[in-house]
């Protein structure tokens, strides 16, 4: 039976007001409150059972015929809700509206919040990581993207390049799931979205701000970012049923002060999860988290996904994590502080949004105790930075107190049904209190007045909801009930008989009354006192944020502090100088430290790198290892070497190992290609380059071919610095065509034809390929091998000569404004910036 085919007018009152509900919300599934469960009905029914693999009954509703119906428990909702939402549906819960004892006809129901991939507040299915929710406008020459996690109030937006690779890289540094768009957004972007990423697609066109949520703008000038913001916040409100006014003021993300990695980049460089478990360990994530809060976690995770290109605030950070790492006694002591503390932003997210219980009150109490002491030991450090900081993080002394006075420590997570208040916090709570206990020491003393009153030694006074107080009496002491005991025969069990009196059933009517009496007027309480820390929010969120900006610090200070670490310097004159690097997260899981370092040199009259050397000899992660170091050090983290000096990158991009996109039908080579496109389209001369093998996925003439004009390209066109892996041995030659090109090689030990990895680079170029000792070392069969050589010697009497043509540089002799011109980035300027820039162009142009 579907939906659609059922006359509304034929049903029952109830299954008419889900009717009218699920009109209004035809792609919803709607959770139905009945009682102590959620049903579903109809189309819901059938799908949800045999998802959820529920059993699927069947209901009365006033038709011949019984409807599809399945259910769950309330209590349990969020195990089936997580499932149902990481399947790709918006579920809607409708909530009794209000309470079916006064309910006049049937209980008033609705919708009190729309829950989708990108809504999520529950803690328990989020875990410790942001759950953004983006918005996207599609304008003339960018997109705006915007995003809200609604759990911790953070906003943020930014301009993006208008093209599918840039709009995909900067999704999946949000790790959004759900995007929400305009009605008539391009189709075709849409559909290329979701034929790269799995997300969810939500509609909102109302891109009007009301005036409460104003302050959200306030460091926001552009009017596209404005209503980028305006629109995602509409859908909020609109599907969570009630204002969001904890929301934290956005943040402008400006692609000129962070080192921009793309997500190909992110994922071959394994930031924060590898390649082959897709878990955390192993992962430079992995290697610096030591932080103690869920916020400073969150924090880190941003930090190394993108870091700064800022170098005043990389100095400031390198500042003060220098200064945990010379005070190490009173770092530990700030980290056992930290250790105390709860996820501010989520707990005061919960307050404002309404979901909050007397133990998230009870957490914020337990963090807030711990911020005097804090402060304290960071001030200690004499450290003008870390005052700074400091200088803005409230005790909130009044919050503590109330909450210490107010609410008792074993209080229940429930907040309906009393039991949260200590007592002297209420005056008239504590009369009801007194009145109901007494009433309950009475109950208790009856059981032995009757017992001695009847001489029925297993009697009992028990309770139950559905038959109240009762005086129960087992089966083989019933002849002994007499009728002037006054007992009123109630209910028949398999044991005995239960019985009241007019005197138990007068003092339950005053104990049940109190009791309710109680339990409301605890939750109008802990409403009142919810509400009234909410006018605390913004203090609590800079609090938060401060906290976590510490613990942040702190966890790189901790890795810093490891021998072999020092601090990285910043040049402006374009040099790398590395003594004795390695890669971090390799040298720790080797723990017998057998890891082998290397020097990186590439001074301002080299850009690139062409590494030879045989596979498994350790080229890819002598790459790695520079891209990592780099990272760490422009997130103000010292590195693992013995001497560091970079130039401050704008942009990293690596091409590393074959991968296949099968979802969109591209090879591995096609996939090497549009990489590599990417990278060669958006690097500057301050970017770093990886090229791991380029061409391999292609013929051996075709593939050396791009190889060496790739090479030519970035030599003449681009000049970034590069580091470029080839076993077309060919290309070394091009060190002799190319003045910015040094060889570089992975030494090799090679004895009656087995081979030693010695991992160490060392200059020039390897004029052999160790392909066939590798396979030995793989134990392939010994007749196979003694074939490929003959195979090897027979190819080897045909030469392969290099082409000795190479890319000119274009020439320019542009004038000043138009070198300006290139240089600018756009998306990174205020309207105002802009229009200052533009005007500055026309007088050069006159």
């Amino acid at each position: 039976m579907k939906i659609a085919d059922v006359d509304i007018e034929k049903v029952s009152p109830m299954m008419r007001q889900y009717m009218e509900i699920k009109k209004n919300n035809p792609d919803i599934i709607i959770m139905f409150r009945l009682g102590d469960f959620y049903e579903m009905f109809f189309e819901d029914a059938i799908n949800v059972s045999r998802e959820l693999e529920l059993t699927l009954t069947g209901k009365n509703a006033g038709l011949d015929e019984r409807i599809p119906m399945c259910g769950i428990p309330y209590h349990a909702i969020n195990v089936y809700l997580e499932k149902l939402v990481e399947n790709g549906h918006k579920v809607g819960i409708c909530e009794q509206l209000e309470d079916p004892k006064e309910a006049k006809g049937v209980v008033k129901r609705g919708l009190t919040k729309i829950v989708s991939k990108g809504t999520i507040m529950d803690d328990s299915l989020l875990e410790n990581e942001n759950n953004y929710i983006g918005g996207l406008i599609d304008f003339e020459h960018i997109y705006s993207l915007s995003y809200i996690d609604l759990s911790t109030g953070e906003v943020g937006v930014l301009n993006v390049e208008k093209n599918i690779t840039s709009l995909i890289n900067e999704i999946d540094g949000l790790s959004t799931r759900e995007i929400v768009l305009k009605s008539d957004f391009d189709k075709k972007v849409m559909l290329q979205i979701l034929e790269k990423r799995s997300i969810l697609i939500s509609r909102e066109d109302d891109d009007s701000i009301a005036i409460e949520d104003e302050y959200v703008l306030a460091g926001v000038n552009d009017l596209f970012q404005m209503r980028c913001i305006a629109r995602l916040i509409n859908y909020l409100k609109r599907t969570q049923k009630r204002d969001i006014d904890y929301l934290q003021e956005a943040k402008v993300i400006r692609s000129n002060k962070i080192l921009v990695i793309d997500s190909s980049s992110r994922y071959n460089l394994e930031l924060t999860r590898t390649i082959r478990s897709e878990d955390k360990y192993g992962s430079l994530f992995w290697l610096l988290d030591s932080t103690k809060t869920a916020m400073g976690r969150r924090l880190l995770k941003t930090w190394i996904t993108k870091p700064s290109s800022d170098l005043e605030e990389i100095l400031r950070r390198q500042n003060i994590v220098t200064t945990f790492i010379v005070n190490f006694l009173s770092r530990e002591d700030i980290k056992s502080l930290l250790d105390e503390v709860y996820d501010l932003e989520r707990l005061i997210a919960r307050i404002c949004y309404g979901n909050a219980n007397a133990r998230d009150l009870l957490q914020l109490k337990n963090s807030l105790v711990v911020v005097p002491s804090l402060k304290e030991k960071l001030l200690s450090l004499n450290n003008g930075y870390i005052d700074e900081i400091v200088s803005q993080m409230d005790s909130l002394e009044s919050v503590t107190n109330i909450i210490e006075h107010a609410i008792d420590e074993d209080a229940p997570i429930t907040i309906k049904e009393g039991h949260i208040f200590k007592r002297g916090y209420n005056e008239e709570l504590d009369e009801i209190i007194e009145l109901t206990s007494g009433g309950k020491n009475w109950i208790s003393e009856l059981e032995a007045k009757e017992r001695e009153r009847t001489g029925i030694k297993t009697l009992k006074v028990g309770y139950n909801r559905n038959f109240g107080y009762y005086i129960e009496v087992s089966k083989g002491a019933l002849d002994q009930v007499k009728d002037e005991y006054g007992y009123i025969r109630r209910q028949t069990t398999i044991n005995g008989e239960r019985f009241i009196t007019p005197e138990l059933k007068e003092k339950e009517t005053f104990i049940l009354s109190g009791d309710e009496k109680r339990m409301q007027l605890e939750y109008d309480l802990f409403v009142n006192l919810r509400d009234s820390i909410k006018t605390k929010t913004s203090i609590i969120q800079k609090l938060a944020n401060q906290i976590s900006l510490i613990d942040v610090l702190i966890s790189l200070a901790t890795i810093s502090s490891t021998p072999g670490y020092v601090c990285p310097k910043f040049n402006d004159n374009r040099v790398i100088d590395i003594k004795d690097g390695k890669h971090p997260v390799i040298d720790k899981v080797m723990k017998n430290s057998s890891f082998v370092s290397n020097d990186i040199l590439m001074d301002e009259k080299t850009d690139i790198l062409l590494i030879t050397g045989p596979n498994m000899g350790g080229k890819s992660t002598y790459m790695r290892q520079l891209s990592i170091i780099v990272i760490l050090a422009q997130i103000g983290c010292y590195v693992p070497a013995t001497y560091c000096e970079l130039p401050i990158f704008d942009r990293i991009f690596t091409r590393i190992g074959a991968s296949d996109d099968l979802v969109s039908g591209q090879s591995t080579f096609m996939v090497e290609m549009s990489e590599t496109n990417n990278a060669l389209m958006h690097a500057t001369s301050k970017s770093l380059l990886i090229f791991d093998e380029i061409g391999r996925g292609t013929a051996t003439y075709d593939g050396m071919a791009l190889a060496q004009a790739i090479v030519e390209y970035i030599a003449t066109r681009i000049g970034a610095k590069t580091m470029f892996s080839t076993h077309y041995h060919e290309l070394t030659n091009l060190e002799k065509e190319i003045s910015t090109l040094k060889n570089v090689q992975v030494c090799v030990s090679e004895k009656d034809g087995n081979i030693t990895f010695l991992y160490k680079v060392i200059p020039g170029a390897m004029n052999k390929s160790y392909g066939i000792n590798v396979a030995k070392l793989a134990h392939l069969p010994s007749d196979l091998l003694e074939r490929a050589n003959e195979i090897l010697k027979s190819l080897n009497t045909n030469e392969v000569v290099i082409s000795k043509t190479v890319i000119t540089p274009k020439e320019t002799n542009d004038e000043e404004w138009i070198q300006e011109m290139k240089d600018i980035n756009p998306l990174s300027m205020s309207p105002l910036e802009a229009l200052n820039f533009l005007y500055e162009i026309k007088k050069k142009i006159k």
